[in-house]
């Protein structure tokens, strides 16, 4: 099932407005966020134009109902000012309130990833502490566990440091990230992508718990490092990891 697939699954665009609301309500009771913080949106086009439904800028999700969520085309151009404003919505979108702040970012990766239909973004409080270091700015997260070939690479990325709701800071996922589906938002949060909801709060989930064990680990030391050939084994494995067996 590919990226565009998944979202026509949905029974209309209605129950993917309330699927998409149904995984944002997850994210306080799985301790990936607090408050109004945080992001999701879900590839959607209409009839033949591309585009994507992502929250509201500034609204609770316990009061975010089918009718709050924001439909935005993917095709969206920038004028100079937007590419620089922290709050200004897009030029076009379909919705009674603006789309969420990021919604730069969730276009971006939607555009130029067309294998992938969701996108999730928290701030999370162990991957956003590890996103406060020097160090993990640097180097991002290590191989310290297997686990972490989950994101797609051999570490965990971190992208620099950019004002929340830019162009800069979308740019700054899209280069930490590249083929990637996970990374580290300096002093922010988190982003994780992925064919579907399930798939990208899963991500999510995944990302902020090796955070914690990361985190955790150092506490005690400096944790022992797997070496590129055993990553390499390992992100073979996850290339076949949950598959069927072939017959």
């Amino acid at each position: 099932m590919n990226a565009v697939d998944q979202t026509v699954s949905y029974e209309s665009e209605d129950a993917a407005r309330q699927a998409l609301i149904e995984t944002c309500l997850r994210f306080a009771p799985l301790g990936l966020n607090q408050g109004k913080s945080g992001n999701a949106s879900l590839r959607w086009h209409r009839g033949a134009e591309p585009g994507l439904l992502i929250t509201p800028s500034g609204l609770p999700y316990e009061r975010t109902t089918i009718d709050d969520i924001v439909w935005v085309p993917l095709d969206q151009p920038l004028s100079a000012a937007a590419a620089t404003a922290v709050l200004e919505p897009p030029a076009r979108f379909d919705g009674r309130l603006v789309p969420s702040s990021e919604w730069r970012m969730h276009r971006d990766l939607l555009a130029t990833r067309d294998t992938m239909a969701a996108v999730v973004h928290v701030h999370s409080p162990y991957a956003t502490t590890l996103a406060c270091l020097p160090r993990i700015h640097r180097e991002g997260v290590p191989a310290f566990h297997y686990m972490i070939a989950v994101a797609g690479g051999t570490d965990l990325r971190c992208a620099a440091y950019a004002t929340f709701g830019t162009q800069a800071l979308s740019d700054a996922a899209l280069d930490a990230l590249g083929p990637r589906r996970a990374c580290l938002l300096a002093n922010h949060g988190q982003l994780a992508l992925g064919v579907g909801l399930e798939e990208a709060l899963s991500l999510a989930l995944e990302v902020e718990t090796l955070s914690r064990l990361y985190w955790q680990a150092l506490q005690i030391g400096e944790p022992v490092l797997l070496d590129a050939a055993e990553m390499a084994r390992v992100q073979a494995s996850f290339s076949r990891y949950g598959r069927a067996l072939a017959r």
